[in-house]
């Protein structure tokens, strides 16, 4: 339910906004920062995805084990 709240309140900003948050950001970190944040960004969502695989599937093959039983 409050991923729907999240998406909501993005889906409500505007041109302008989107624009305008950039620029703060493009000021506060600089232009040599900014990849290097998307990479740790991109390497903390890929972990936090194997991480959840790798839980889904333990949970799947603890259920398969229990059918055997």
């Amino acid at each position: 339910m409050e991923i729907t709240n999240i998406f909501l309140f993005i889906g409500g900003l505007g041109g302008t906004e989107v624009i305008l948050i950039l620029v703060v950001i493009l000021l506060l970190f600089g232009a040599k920062r900014i990849p290097e944040l998307a990479k740790g960004l991109g390497r903390g969502i890929r972990e936090f995805k194997d991480a959840t695989k790798e839980v889904k599937s333990e949970i799947e093959s603890s259920v398969k084990d229990d059918e055997r039983k």
